[in-house]
Order: structure tokens, then sequence, then C-alpha cells
């Protein structure tokens, strides 16, 4: 598992984390801002008129309302970006990260209008009568280029587990077995049956389950969010202003948290952001591709209102209960995941402060004092007798470090390489920052609901994430009708759920990782793409309001 981890943190390190890619994502953003003059503003109160069917027609070709279209794409974009996401992109670039995921969402209303409007525009009626779209069509047949859009449907093929299958499930599980102490593999194995049950019924059952679904989970969890920021509500302003006090200089260093720069700040919340409402990614257009409607620009209007809902209201309510209550700078007993750990040479503490500035520019990629350690070091009744070193786990300093094999502790020699410890088995637990779940579950604790907020973040989390999963079964199978026919959806299905089921008991880490290769590989080409039909975007929209008639 280090190995594929290892080599998925290399490909990331050349997509989503790479210099380039936020620029590449708010860039065309902002440029279809300007140049469609901001629609995301102008067009926001028609967009709410179209979702609600003020201007529907009968006998449209489709095969689900605007609503319904809408419902499936949030469904696909309100999951664990919204609980574990968050709280992910704070752990690793604090109060700063908010910003820039608020700013990948406001650009992103604009691209996702324009690459839905698109998708829309050069959709198919398929071999089993239901329709069928996405950016792989209008890259076909609007672009004739067949081999971007092969490459693109084969990215949403991978994404679909990568994204919307196997970090949801990890996450759902992690919750369950946190809350209620339910073994992941069972929760699995009874949530892969739902999930086979509700994707073979196509995209009549997925709609008619996620618009059910969608509005219910978002009340839940606003609730349970309202309640903790209102208890601490005195906070409620300092954290507003520590988000844009540090969106140019990156987050100081506080309590157990070492600091991040402004240029990982930056990147992890345009990338966390992007995993939150997937604007630019290409996956919610195949969902509005089925709306009943012969307005290609109707449909890209209700688009967006996603990234609104998705990120400027409920992950903005996840990062204003993570800062107002305070843990996300607190070090909590935790069981240490390997990828998540490097041992350091030397006593280093985060208390002192040339050391913090060392840690500070070890963690943030930068050249450090700092190296790894190499060694041998004994352990008796789970406790290091040896020392010079100093542990790092979830990028803060360890404390109370213990060593056990199936809750006994260990006793013997433990080899460490290069920062890795070469002992596979030996379990480590201790305290340290949390991060991704764990950290929203502990937020919600600091409410008025006190131990019974847990409760919220698990309900909402299984809502969210396994609506999530439904919606990407769709995508996926969309994109193995573009590239085999729909003969072979049902084989895809089956791996599906399959793949749902081992990510309930994979290395979260890991998860995470793929997630973040796989966006990248259906974003790029679909950025190049709509870039491409910039001028076909603008005179569809000329077209959509010189033909408007609200009355017909």
């Amino acid at each position: 598992m280090e190995l594929i981890h290892n080599f998925l943190t290399f490909l990331d390190s050349y997509l989503g984390s790479a210099g380039y890619f936020p620029f590449l994502l708010l860039g065309t953003g902002l440029f279809f801002t300007l140049y469609l003059g901001f629609p995301q503003v102008r067009y926001f109160k028609h967009a709410w008129n179209v979702v609600t069917g003020k201007y529907a027609k009968k006998d449209e070709q489709g095969d689900t309302t605007h609503f319904q279209a809408l419902a499936t794409a949030l469904s696909g974009t309100v999951g664990t970006g919204n609980i574990g996401g968050v709280a992910f992109a704070l752990f690793l670039g604090g109060p700063a990260a908010l910003f820039w995921m608020w700013a990948t969402a406001f650009f992103g209303m604009t691209t996702k209008f324009v690459e839905v409007t698109l998708s829309h525009k050069y959709r198919d009626k398929v071999e089993d009568g239901t329709m069928a779209g996405g950016p792989m069509y209008y890259m076909d047949k609007g672009l004739n280029m067949k081999w971007l859009a092969v490459i693109f449907a084969v990215a949403t093929i991978i994404s679909s587990f990568g994204t919307g299958n196997m970090p949801q499930i990890n996450s759902i599980t992690v919750g369950l077995e946190d809350t209620f102490g339910i073994e992941p593999i069972l929760t699995g194995a009874v949530l892969s049956v739902f999930l086979g049950l509700v994707i073979l019924g196509g995209i009549s059952r997925i709609a008619k389950v996620t618009s059910t679904i969608v509005p219910l989970m978002s009340v839940i969890y606003m609730v349970g969010a309202v309640a903790v920021i209102l208890y601490n509500i005195d906070n409620l302003i300092p954290s507003f202003l520590s988000v844009f006090e540090s969106a140019f200089t990156g987050s100081a260093a506080v309590g157990g948290f070492l600091g991040a720069s402004f240029a990982y700040s930056f990147n992890r919340g345009v990338n966390r952001g992007l995993f939150s409402n997937e604007a630019g990614q290409g996956s919610a257009p195949i969902a509005h591709a089925s709306a009943k409607t012969s307005e290609p620009v109707a449909e890209g209007m209700v688009s967006i209102l996603e990234p609104f809902i998705d990120t400027i209201i409920i992950c903005t309510l996840t990062g204003m209960v993570i800062l107002t209550s305070g843990v996300w700078n607190q070090k909590f007993d935790n069981t240490f995941q390997r990828t998540d750990m490097v041992y350091l040479t030397g006593t280093i503490s985060d208390k002192v402060d040339d050391d913090r500035k060392q840690l500070y520019k070890l963690i943030n990629k930068e050249t450090s004092e700092i190296a790894p350690y190499s060694g041998t070091f004994e352990v008796i009744n789970g406790k290091a007798i040896t020392g010079g070193f100093t542990l790092l786990a979830a990028r803060s300093i360890a404390e109370n470090v213990h060593y056990s094999i199936n809750d006994k502790p260990f006793n013997g020699s433990l080899k460490v390489v290069n920062g890795a410890l070469v002992n596979k088995v030996v379990e480590i637990n201790g305290k340290s920052l949390v991060h991704s779940v764990k950290l929203t579950t502990l937020a919600f604790k600091q409410g008025y609901f006190g131990e019974y907020g847990q409760y919220i973040v698990s309900i909402g989390l299984l809502l969210f994430a396994f609506s999530t999963a439904i919606a990407w079964s769709y995508y996926g199978d969309r994109a193995v009708t573009y590239l085999w026919g729909s003969k072979w959806v049902s084989t895809y299905r089956g791996i599906y759920v399959a793949g749902f089921f081992w990510a309930s008991f994979a290395d979260t880490t890991l998860v995470w990782t793929l997630a973040a290769v796989s966006i990248v590989l259906m974003t790029i080409p679909n950025l190049v793409g709509i870039l491409m039909l910039a001028k076909e975007m603008k005179a569809s929209v000329k077209d959509y309001w010189t033909n408007f008639k609200p009355n017909d």
C-alpha cells in the first residue's frame, strides 16, 4: 500500500499539486466570468426560476426534471468533500485554505454554467432510449477530437472510483466506527447491497432517491452546524477574520498546527474546493444532460446553483464549525496511519521557536535543516526507551506515543529507514492533530448538542456520501456507454459495487490520494475543451436571451 501511495503522490505532484493547476482552474473560471459578464451574479435569480419549473414545457426530451437533475448533480458533489474534505483542507492549509475554497466556488459557478451548457447541447439518445451527455460528447461532436473524448471518458471511469466511490464509503465506515463502534466491513457489506439495488434502476431510480435524500441531508447537517457556531459565537468573527487575514500570507502556526505557506494554502484550498463542488471537472454535466429541456443554456443556468449550495453554504458551515470550535489546532488521542508518519533525526519540539521554523519549512516542502531518521530504537512495555529521533504524525509532533500489537504493549527493537518504520504489524498510538472526518466529528461535539453532535456528522456523512456514490455510478456508466455501448454497463456496475465494498476497510490516506489524482485526470481535458468552445458558448447565451419567451 505504501508503494501505491508513493506512486499516486508522485503523479499528484505533476497534476493537482503542481503549481500550474490552481491557476488553470481559477483562470478558466475567471476568464469565463469576465467573458460572459458575471453570469453567476446576473443569472442567479433566473436559475432559481428555471429549477422550480417556472419555464418548463411539456413533452420535451429527457429523463429527469430540472430539479431532479440538480439534485442528482448535487448528490455527486455534496459528499465527503463537505465534511471530511473541508476538514482536510483546514488541516493542511489552515484558515487560508477556506478562502481559496470560496474563490474556487465563485468562479466555479461560471465554469459549471459553461460545461453543463455545452455538454447538454451535444447530448445523444442511446440505444436503450435514455439520454447520454457530458464533456466527451462535446469533445467528440463539437470539437471533432474523439481522442480527447476517449481520454476524458476513461478518466471519468477511473474517477468514479477515486472520487465518488472509494472515499465516500471509506469516510462512512470511519464515522460509523468512531461513533457507534460498527466494524467497517459490516458497514461496507450492507451499504454495498443497497447501492446495487439503487443503481440497477438506472437514472430514473437514481433521480428519485437523490431528490429525496439531498434536501433531507442538507437540513439535518445545517441544523447541527448552526448549533455549534452559535454555541461558540464569540469565536465567529475572529474565525472569519483569520480566513481573510491569512488568505494571501498563509496560515500562521498556532497550537499544534505548525503553519502553512501561502503557496500550500492556495494549492490545497483550490484542490479541496474542486473536490467539493467539482466545477470544471466535467462530472455534473453528465447528470444535467438527462434534464427534460430543449434549451441547453437554461440547464446550464441551473448548474450555477451547485457550487453556491455546495461550497458557499455547506462547506462554509463546516469550516466555521471547525474554526470556531478551536479543534483544528489541538492534539487528540489518535491511531497513526503509516502514510501520515515520518521519523525525524534529533529531539525536536514544537514549543521551541527555531524548531518550529524548521518544521514549518519541512511540512511546506521547503528546504529544511531537519532530516529523516534512520536507525534502531528499543521499546519496553509500549514506550520507546532510546532517543535520537522525533515522530511527526499528521503534520504535528506526536506526544504520548505508544507501540502495541493486538492491543498488547510491544517489547523489542524497531527499525526505521529514511523516516519510515520497517515493522508493518506494530500499531502506533498517541496525541497528534487529526484530519478529515475525525476532525469534523470532534468539532460537532463542541456545541449545544454536546456528545450527540457526533451523531449528526455520522448521519449526515452516511446520507451525503451514499448519495454521492449513487450519482457517480451514473457518471461512470455514461462514460462506459460512450466508449463501449450500453451492453457493458452491467459489468461496470458490478465492479463499481465491488470497489465500494473493498474501500470500506482500505487505508484512508491512500483513498484520498487516489481521489486527488483521478479528479485532475478529468479536469484538465475538460478545461481545455471548454476554452476552445468559448465563442460558441457566448453565441449560445446570446441566442437564448434573444429567443427567450417566459410565457410560452
